[in-house]
């Protein structure tokens, strides 16, 4: 989140890149800058990836999982960082050209390396586009889908910080992926923005008809819902904040406090054992009169049992 900021304290997190001693030569500042602006994108793509990985694998496990990490990122701003990530020159952001080949591994560490000069410094690589950049642009993308994908909530909050504009700069990168995440983020407010932008915008318009899933009951091309009302948008959030905490008082509650902190548990809430070492641990009260070797005859040996047949692999599932 600092380095989406852009602000001022942005550049704390390159302290372990600045040396000690300033750069003398001219080729040492610019290769320092190199050095300063790679790292900067090898942090975003390494966060927005680490992000989108755990909204999807919460997703996966349970649905209020994923909806308490999405309330935390939402009551964090990521909404609007992302977008004002988002509002600067993104085509010149993805061609950025902040590698340099010969330094790379492992040609670094492969033959002999020519001297560094200022022309190779500034041409870089011969990549046209830099892939980490583009990586983090498009796991920033579907990140702000999965926040906002079917809560009205949020998804007025892209309109009120006007983010149609913003995410058309966005379409002039031409790559599948980032038009496909873009045009969805587009069609979800498409209803909120009115009939003027749609009528000025069919460009975009016929963009998400053409590479957008629909449903049956989209209406997000015919409505007209610039002030939504009979909703109050703070009580979805409230009621959505209270079925997720029930969830983690159901399931957590007793595991992240002590009984002595919160007193009597309701049987409900009280998460149940089915560890396998609690329920071979537990103690068994057997019967005074219980016979074992005439429950292992009665059970076991007074069936017969065609063990060569048993262990073909037919049989094994």
């Amino acid at each position: 989140m600092l380095l989406l900021s852009n602000g001022k304290r942005a550049p704390n997190v390159l302290i372990d890149v600045m040396p000690d001693e300033l750069p003398i030569t001219v080729v040492h500042s610019m290769k320092l800058g190199v050095d300063a602006n790679r790292h900067k994108e090898v942090i975003v793509k390494t966060v927005s990836a680490i992000l989108l990985l755990l909204l999807k694998h919460f997703k996966l496990n349970h649905i209020y999982q994923f909806e308490y990490l999405s309330q935390h990122l939402v009551f964090a701003n990521c909404i609007p960082l992302v977008l004002k990530f988002f509002n600067q020159n993104v085509l010149a952001y993805v061609q950025a050209k902040n590698t340099v080949s010969m330094l790379d591994f492992p040609n670094c560490v492969i033959g002999m390396q020519d001297e560094l000069t200022e022309q190779t410094l500034e041409s870089g690589d011969n990549l046209s586009f830099c892939w980490r950049n583009l990586f983090a642009i498009v796991n920033l993308l579907r990140i702000l889908n999965k926040l906002v994908k079917w809560k009205r909530t949020r998804t007025m909050m892209l309109v009120l910080f006007k983010s149609a504009p913003i995410l058309k700069k966005i379409l002039k990168v031409r790559t599948p992926m980032v038009e496909l995440y873009t045009l969805k983020l587009i069609k979800l407010q498409a209803k909120y923005l009115g009939r003027n932008w749609r009528k000025n915008h069919m460009r975009i318009v016929s963009a998400i008809y053409c590479k957008v899933r629909h449903r049956l009951h989209d209406d997000w091309a015919f409505a007209n819902e610039t002030e939504p009302a009979g909703c109050d948008f703070q009580q979805e959030e409230e009621a959505l904040r209270s079925r997720v905490e029930h969830f983690n008082n159901r399931r957590y509650l007793c595991k992240l406090k002590p009984r002595a902190t919160y007193g009597v548990v309701e049987p409900d809430l009280v998460p149940g054992d089915h560890s396998l070492l609690t329920a071979l641990s537990s103690p068994v009260e057997l019967p005074q009169q219980w016979d074992c070797e005439k429950w292992v005859d009665r059970e076991v040996l007074a069936f017969p049992i065609d063990w060569d047949r048993l262990i073909q692999k037919k049989w094994l599932v």
